[in-house]
């Protein structure tokens, strides 16, 4: 079991009726190469087609590694939106923070942009809820899994390929 995810195992009752709420999980995209990239790995930018790739993608929240805070901020202007730096999305950080969001009730819409560990996890834990039939190794850089969200448990999930 991934590390961090033991405190989201619980399903939701049938008999919650709950308007669903839908996250977007938008893996950074295209960056510059790590093994070429001597600098602080948070500050690592995205790539010409990583630009290319963020100019077709929305979302809200973002680490605040600069190649997610990049991957989002088209949407963002066109949105007039604010890109959130959420921390929590970051690196080696689990599923918390991601769960921490399905639980607000003032978010009807969100996407966040994380990293392929953070995916990885998301869907893993995804199959292991029954919320995918199986598990799906779908991680390209500028990908999105769109998950649906009802009384704070994922109940639907589908993967949307990187532009």
């Amino acid at each position: 079991m991934a590390e961090g995810v033991e405190f989201a195992r619980q399903q939701a009752p049938p008999h919650l009726d709950h308007h669903l709420s839908t996250f977007y999980f938008v893996r950074h995209a295209k960056a510059g190469s790590r093994s070429h990239w001597t600098g602080d790995d948070r500050k690592r930018p995205l790539s010409k087609k990583g630009v290319q790739q963020a100019e077709e993608l929305i979302t809200t929240f973002a680490t605040p590694y600069l190649r997610c805070m990049q991957t989002v901020e088209p949407i963002a202007r066109a949105h007039k939106l604010k890109v959130q730096a959420e921390p929590g999305l970051g690196e080696g950080r689990g599923l918390e923070a991601a769960y921490r969001f399905f639980n607000d009730p003032k978010l009807e819409e969100a996407v966040l942009c994380t990293h392929g560990d953070i995916v990885w996890e998301l869907v893993e834990d995804l199959t292991k809820r029954r919320v995918l039939p199986a598990f799906r190794e779908d991680f390209d850089k500028g990908s999105t899994w769109v998950v649906q969200v009802k009384g704070g448990v994922p109940v639907k999930a589908r993967y949307i390929p990187a532009p």
